[in-house]
């Protein structure tokens, strides 16, 4: 537990990867003062035993700990709680860290870096990749943007929730390091969902096009992870269709902010746009494979 041992850690935001993160977190050792506006989520954590404790407000969370950690949906969201009313800032000074593993905006990362700077306190921008699924298992993706000696100091707390753990630049590298992330991912989305749509409505059993391609050079974790559960339209959402179209927006915005052409992202993000005006952008992101089916009139259970 290195610099954090025997002290609270805060956690705010118990969405489907907060939840998990900090139980791995508690799993570790770790008393941890959590806040969320659900209170159901609250309530849930703290009837799996006495090392969650719960915080009346951001600040109150701050204020009983020194490293805080937050896992939040968006950029105003971090916003408000880092700089809102009773947010954690006015409760930050010499030696607290924050570390907001949310997927944001990297200028919004930038920007409450310097805020935590000026109180005397120190930041991290760490989004993770990995899913629920590795949220649950412990097995996420950090990227981390920050100092390195912050890095060090926030290093036991990664490995209790992430297995793959890079120091990537400074201040908001790790949110861009995100959007490239987010890109790939929704491009592969795209990929699959367009092969296996082509693939059984010209009279192949895609559970067969998904174990042929799984052993080959069009392997990824998305076909690995995904595949089967696309054929059968299981799309409870492990990340949901809105977050990723939000990520693709941050990924479109930087790359226009830095002159980067980004055809390819473009044309995926109207994909996920048409996933959500058909009303599903809570479904997970891999029900992306309906809007390839609703374009060729065709659903892959209705082979044969």
């Amino acid at each position: 537990m290195a610099d954090f041992e025997g002290m609270p850690i805060g956690f705010i935001g118990l969405g489907i990867m907060g939840k998990p993160m900090a139980r791995n977190l508690a799993a570790a050792g770790y008393t941890l003062v959590i806040y969320n506006r659900s209170q159901d989520d609250i309530d849930t954590l703290l009837a799996e035993g006495g090392q969650f404790q719960a915080a009346g407000s951001p600040c109150d969370v701050a204020e009983r700990t020194k490293a805080v950690i937050t896992m939040l949906p968006d950029s105003p969201d971090v916003r408000d709680v880092v700089l809102g009313d009773n947010g954690v800032l006015p409760a930050l000074g010499t030696g607290h860290l924050l570390i907001d593993m949310s997927t944001i905006a990297p200028a919004t990362a930038v920007e409450v870096n310097g805020a935590v700077r000026e109180r005397g306190a120190r930041a991290l921008d760490a989004p993770v990749s990995g899913g629920d699924k590795g949220a649950i298992a412990g097995t996420l993706s950090i990227m981390v943007g920050g100092d390195a000696e912050d890095v060090q100091r926030a290093m036991p707390l990664f490995e209790a929730m992430g297995k793959t753990i890079v120091h990537v630049g400074g201040a908001g590298a790790g949110q861009i390091v995100k959007a490239c992330n987010q890109v790939v991912v929704a491009v592969n989305y795209a990929a699959v969902s367009e092969a296996l749509v082509l693939g059984a409505k010209a009279g192949v059993d895609p559970d067969k096009i998904v174990q042929v391609l799984s052993g080959g050079l069009a392997a990824s974790r998305v076909l690995e992870l995904k595949g089967q559960t696309m054929i059968a339209h299981q799309f409870a959402p492990g990340f949901r269709t809105d977050l990723h179209r939000k990520d693709l927006g941050i990924a479109l915005s930087t790359a226009g902010a830095n002159s980067v052409p980004t055809p390819i992202t473009a044309l995926v993000t109207q994909l996920f746009e048409a996933l959500a005006a058909a009303g599903t952008g809570d479904l997970d992101h891999s029900a992306l494979v309906t809007v390839y089916e609703e374009m060729a009139k065709f659903t892959i259970g209705d082979m044969g």
